[in-house]
Parts: C-alpha cells; sequence; structure tokens
C-alpha cells in the first residue's frame, strides 16, 4: 500500500510524568506513516487528490500541544485519533514518538514507543 512519510517532526512540548518535565518541557520526535491510496495522485499530479503532509503536521502540533500527557503511549495514541479522525483518505497510520530527553541515567539516543492504529 502507498504510505506518506514524515520523519523526525520536532515538537516542543509537557509530557512526561515528573513534574519538571511538565513545567519545563521537552523535545519530542515524531515519525509517522499515512497509509493512503494514491494512486489517483499519482495520475493526476494534484494535490486535492492526496493527504497533504503540510495539513497533517500542523494537526499534529496542534493535538501534540493541546495538552499534557503522563505517558507518551497517551499522546501518541492522542496524534493516532486525531489523524484518523480529521483525514477520512487515511485508513492506517503508524507512529513512532521518540523522546531524547528522558529522565534516565543512561546514555542512549532516545526511548519512546511506537503504535499502529487503523479505521
Amino acid at each position: 500500500m502507498d504510505k506518506i512519510l514524515i520523519r523526525d517532526l520536532k515538537i516542543f512540548a509537557y509530557h512526561g510524568v515528573n513534574s519538571e518535565k511538565k513545567r519545563d518541557g521537552q523535545n519530542f520526535y515524531l515519525d509517522i506513516d499515512l497509509s493512503v491510496n494514491m494512486t489517483k495522485a499519482c495520475y493526476s499530479d494534484c494535490v486535492d487528490d492526496t493527504v497533504s503532509y503540510a495539513k497533517v503536521i500542523k494537526t499534529v502540533k496542534r493535538i501534540f500541544t493541546a495538552q499534557s500527557f503522563d505517558l507518551i503511549e497517551k499522546a501518541a495514541q492522542a496524534v493516532a485519533d486525531g489523524i484518523l479522525s480529521e483525514y477520512p483518505d487515511v485508513f492506517k497510520t503508524d507512529i513512532v514518538l521518540k523522546k531524547p530527553e528522558a529522565p534516565v541515567k543512561a546514555d542512549f539516543g532516545w526511548v519512546g514507543v511506537s503504535i499502529s492504529r487503523e479505521r
């Protein structure tokens, strides 16, 4: 199936169990796959025949920063729910939510979650 890919979308937000992360915020990175049928757009070369990744990015930013969640699992679910509800041509979304500034005493690149949701 066809996919629209968004990689390393950086969003500053206030998610986390620790009070200082909710107060001070931190950077998160999202990888988002949108499963869509792009056949029409491939032949028409018309943006109206596809899902606009620019619009999806605006939606994700709005949803991801609208409220503060304790768990990144919940934040990822909110993003998936928003994409599926606002973009009827997306029938599945895969989201990787990365938290590179997690309060863990270890040397690591990032921790995160990966979810897949479909209508």
